[in-house]
C-alpha cells in the first residue's frame, strides 16, 4: 500500500512538469502490398495530437517522391491544416505512380506546427525505408493469373486426351452394338 501511495505521489508531482501544448505524432504508411512500375502507389499519412492543446498552422511536406521518378496521381505532397484539436487525428492520402523500376528510399516527411502555448515546432513522420519497385513484366510473371498460358496449355493438351477417348468410345460403341444384336 505504501508503494502505491508513493507511486501516485511521484506521478502527481511529475505530471505538472510535463510538456503542455500540442504534441503531434505522425506516421507514414505505404498501403500497397506490391510496388510496381506503372501502377498506383498509395501513401497514407496519419497525424495524432496527443498534447493538451490544439496544434495550429500544421504543415506536412514530403520530398521522398521526386518528379523524375514519380508522377503524382492524386493528393498533394505538401498540405496544411489550420487546426488539429487535442486528442484528435487527421489523415491524408497521396497516390503516386512510379515511372521506372528500381530501389528507392522512402524517407520521412517533415511536420511543422505551432501550439497555442509555444513557438514553432518541427517533427517527422515514420519512414517506411528502402523499397523495391518491381518492373511490370516481372510482377506480371510472378503474381498474375497467367490466363493465356493456361489457355495454351489446355489447347495443346486437349488432343492427347480427346483422341484416345474418341478411339475408345468408337470401339466401345461398336462392341455394345454387337452385344445388343446378339441378345435379340
Amino acid at each position: 500500500m505504501l508503494k502505491v501511495l508513493a507511486f501516485c505521489l511521484v506521478v502527481g508531482l511529475c505530471l505538472p512538469l510535463g510538456h503542455g501544448g500540442a504534441n503531434l505524432i505522425a506516421s507514414k504508411t505505404i498501403l500497397n502490398e506490391h510496388m510496381v512500375e506503372g501502377k498506383d502507389l498509395t501513401i497514407k499519412y496519419s497525424i495524432y495530437n496527443v498534447g493538451t492543446s490544439a496544434a495550429v498552422n500544421v504543415l506536412l511536406e514530403d520530398s521522398s517522391f521526386p518528379e523524375e521518378h514519380f508522377v503524382i496521381e492524386q493528393g498533394l505532397l505538401t498540405t496544411t491544416w489550420d487546426r488539429i484539436q487535442s486528442s484528435s487525428n487527421v489523415s491524408h492520402v497521396v497516390v503516386v505512380l512510379p515511372r521506372e523500376a528500381g530501389a528507392y528510399n522512402i524517407s520521412w516527411a517533415r511536420l511543422t506546427y505551432t501550439s497555442d502555448e509555444s513557438k514553432g515546432m518541427t517533427g517527422f513522420t515514420s519512414a517506411p525505408g528502402p523499397v523495391l519497385v518491381l518492373p511490370f513484366a516481372e510482377f506480371s510473371r510472378k503474381y498474375e493469373g497467367h490466363l493465356m498460358e493456361w489457355l495454351a496449355f489446355f489447347t495443346m493438351s486437349a488432343p492427347t486426351i480427346l483422341l484416345p477417348f474418341m478411339l475408345w468410345y468408337r470401339s466401345y460403341s461398336k462392341y455394345e452394338n454387337m452385344m445388343a444384336k446378339k441378345q435379340h
